[in-house]
């Protein structure tokens, strides 16, 4: 029987596009290429028969230009409580294995990947609130982020702004906000005040779960 696995949780992005990313609307990426990092906590899942509940994850991506062009370079990070069963499952999950073809934004990624570095298991300290627009990652020495609201340069105070995908694979609903990211692993990062994602993050080997 094909693995079957599901998880539910929340999940922060930042890349180095300006507000919005083209990606996320089928456009160029603002720079012509695309450095990213993506942060997870699944507050429930399970990998066939192990569970998953209360892992993170932190997932380090590059590529020399448009994604769809592939030769990309991802890393990942796994909570280091995760035990031997639970790290291998999140292994498969976050490398798009175990996963139908073009399903899952985790899969999309792998595809387009020419160096898949080893994963390391880690700290991993995380925060995301979606509704607010915040939050923190840190992985010592390794990666630090925060993600937070835009502010309106006219007023000060916070703008709210939203991406709906009814047909997404990776969200269906993602809060815009700003974010900075440094990382000095297998891949270096020196994001700053650019696209912040927020979202819940609900899916299976077979896609987005819609309500």
């Amino acid at each position: 029987m094909a693995d079957q696995w599901m998880l539910r949780g929340v999940e922060f992005s930042n890349c180095n596009c300006s507000y919005g990313c083209g990606c996320q609307f089928n456009a160029p990426s603002t720079n012509g290429f695309c450095e990213a990092m993506g942060s997870g906590y699944i507050e429930e899942g399970y990998f066939n028969d192990t569970r998953l509940d209360g892992l993170n994850y932190v997932m380090l991506l590059q590529w020399p230009g448009e994604i769809a062009q592939g030769n990309g370079t991802q890393q990942i990070f796994i909570d280091e409580r995760a035990n031997a069963l639970q790290r291998e499952a999140l292994r498969k999950i976050l490398h798009g294995e175990a996963t139908t073809p073009g399903a899952t934004h985790f899969f999309v990624f792998n595809s387009t990947m020419s160096n898949v570095l080893e994963p390391q298991f880690v700290p991993i300290d995380l925060s995301i609130d979606v509704d607010d627009r915040k939050a923190t990652v840190n992985v010592p020495g390794l990666v630090e982020s925060t993600g937070t609201p835009i502010s309106n340069p006219h007023t000060g105070r916070d703008h709210r702004a939203r991406i709906n995908l009814p047909e997404g694979f990776e969200y269906t609903v993602a809060e815009v906000g700003n974010g900075s990211t440094k990382a000095q692993a297998g891949i270096a990062l020196n994001l700053s005040n650019s696209y912040g994602q927020f979202n819940i993050l609900h899916m299976n080997q077979d896609g987005v779960i819609r309500a």
